[in-house]
């Protein structure tokens, strides 16, 4: 099931992409200078970079009983701030691959934090 499901899943992701891209050459010019339209370009990249870390986030193994010194919340907390500093630089910048950046480098960076000092 394994393979199978990952060739399904590319497939997939393959085909939703080429629709993606072949829409906008289907659709006449006049429709595509909505304003509403415009502003759903701009802000799609931050849309799906949010949807994907949301969905990863880790916190099917906290409960009530969690303390300052475990692990699972020491990555939950250090996504959620990684989560925040992409928003706020992507806010400011406008630059997808400046956030993805920035990312990386503050979940790591939060990490060793909550290591070292919690």
């Amino acid at each position: 099931m394994g393979s199978s499901y990952l060739i399904l899943a590319t497939l997939a992701m393959a085909a939703v992409t080429f629709i993606t891209r072949a829409i906008p050459a289907l659709i006449p010019q006049k429709m595509l200078d909505k304003p509403w339209l415009h502003r759903l370009n701009e802000s799609l990249p931050l849309s799906v970079l949010v949807l994907l870390i949301l969905t990863s986030l880790a916190y099917q193994e906290l409960s009530f009983t969690t303390h300052l010194s475990d692990a699972a919340l020491h990555l939950l907390l250090a996504q959620i701030g990684a989560l925040a500093l992409v928003l706020l630089v992507y806010h400011i910048s406008r630059q997808l691959l400046i956030s993805m950046i920035v990312g990386i480098a503050a979940i790591n960076g939060l990490l060793w934090i909550f290591e070292n000092f919690l």
